[in-house]
């Protein structure tokens, strides 16, 4: 037994997620009644989104009191990175769904659920999440509250004391360490989510929603592997694919069956430190871009909005399409703060082509039937995004400065 431990933790934790995905899909088909094997992926998911928020809190206040205060630059970089890639994966859908036109049956109201009414209450529930009590955003996970009270904080410990400082490095280190441990849990907590998946729906969402969720996994995959590299590429003059490759692998797989760009923070944050990338940096622009860097989510919101249209029969010009890229990038940036994530945010898009609010919760219905594996593709696409973009950010500052920039460190 000890031999088999030794030779376990001998292996890569990737190499041990891929054992736990195997053996959770094994199980899910041949004992899909062992619900108690679901367990492992609850348990798993919910350690992460339990110290996902002190984590965030912690290490932002950490780094701005000990920064040198050149971090400035990279945040304004990221944030234009994000917000680009979030419009063109906008753009991706329109032109996918002029393409390939969806047709819906629209037959169930998701009654039970309720929308933002308009792009006004989106910005308003953004600005109030950020002036939300520092304790409560902690208990909520409200992560624009969690980073604008860190950084306030953090601001201020700037002039604190030495030992003070030191301190409080020695908490984020303490809880790092922690972080890393439930990490090690990943692959049976990975185990019990594909097991959940995969005893719970089995295939026959891909025969029920086939052409729309291709069409939606199609705009997404090109994202990944099209629009993003060549924004990559663009500012770093280096092929960017071992990067894309490397963040799939590690933050995207997990993101896949967490269905929580919020769990899958502490995930993406030892990434980037395997990465070699400053601290200082993706300790707030990976929360950050949990938050607002939502490509998967511009792309569900604009291809369900125009199925609902072509459903219809309303026709849609190009330019009304690029209004509805625009809408669907401003809200995909509040999909992460309203229950129910992007698909409640259909509505709103719909709103811009009149379509009749209880039509469009019945494409918010069809959302959530499909949403096991449109919710899985997303998350996995924005999570891996949020460490790609925050590497490109910062290699980009290198590249000015004239340092040679390694996109992948050899371990």
């Amino acid at each position: 037994m000890k031999k088999l431990l030794l030779k376990w933790n001998s292996l890569g934790l990737i190499t041990r997620i891929v054992i736990g995905l195997v053996i959770g899909a094994i199980l899910g088909i041949t004992c899909p009644k062992a619900t108690a094997i679901a367990l492992f992926g609850d348990m798993f998911v919910g350690a992460l989104r339990a110290v996902a928020p002190i984590l965030v809190f912690v290490l932002v206040m950490s780094s701005l009191a000990n920064s040198k205060g050149n971090a400035a630059k990279n945040m304004k970089t990221i944030v234009v990175l994000y917000m680009t890639t979030t419009l063109i994966g906008a753009c991706v859908a329109v032109i996918g769904s002029f393409l390939f036109p969806q047709t819906l049956v629209l037959t169930q109201a998701a009654t039970e659920v309720t929308p933002p009414s308009g792009i006004g209450e989106v910005l308003k529930n953004l600005l109030m999440n950020i002036v939300s009590n520092p304790i409560s955003s902690l208990g909520e996970a409200n992560y624009i509250g969690i980073l604008t009270w860190a950084i306030i904080f953090g601001a201020a410990m700037k002039h604190a004391s030495e030992n003070s400082k030191k301190f409080l490095q020695d908490v984020s280190n303490a809880v790092t360490q922690a972080v890393h441990w439930i990490i090690s849990c990943a692959p049976f907590g990975i185990m019990g989510l594909v097991f959940n998946t995969v005893s719970t729906n089995g295939l026959a969402i891909f025969t029920t929603y086939g052409k729309l969720l291709a069409l939606l996994v199609g705009c997404m995959l090109f994202t990944v592997f099209v629009t993003n590299p060549v924004v990559s590429f663009f500012c770093l003059r280096k092929n960017p694919y071992p990067l894309v490759f490397k963040c799939l692998k590690e933050s995207g797989i997990t993101a896949f069956f967490t269905r929580s760009s919020a769990a899958n923070i502490p995930m993406n944050m030892a990434l980037c430190e395997r990465l070699g990338l400053n601290k200082d940096n993706y300790s707030v622009s990976i929360p950050l871009g949990a938050t607002i860097n939502m490509d998967g989510a511009a792309i569900t919101i604009t291809v369900m909005t125009l199925a609902t249209a072509h459903t219809l029969g309303i026709s849609v010009d190009f330019p009304t399409a690029v209004i509805l890229s625009v809408l669907a990038t401003v809200s995909a940036c509040g999909a992460s703060g309203v229950a129910g994530g992007s698909l409640l945010l259909i509505p709103l898009a719909c709103s811009l082509f009149g379509i009749p609010n209880d039509i469009a919760m019945q494409t918010v219905g069809v959302g959530f039937i499909i949403g096991v594996i449109q919710d899985s593709v997303e998350t996995a696409l924005n999570s891996s995004s949020d460490v790609v973009m925050t590497a490109t950010a910062e290699l980009y500052q290198r590249r000015k400065a004239g340092e040679d920039i390694v996109l992948v460190p050899k371990n």
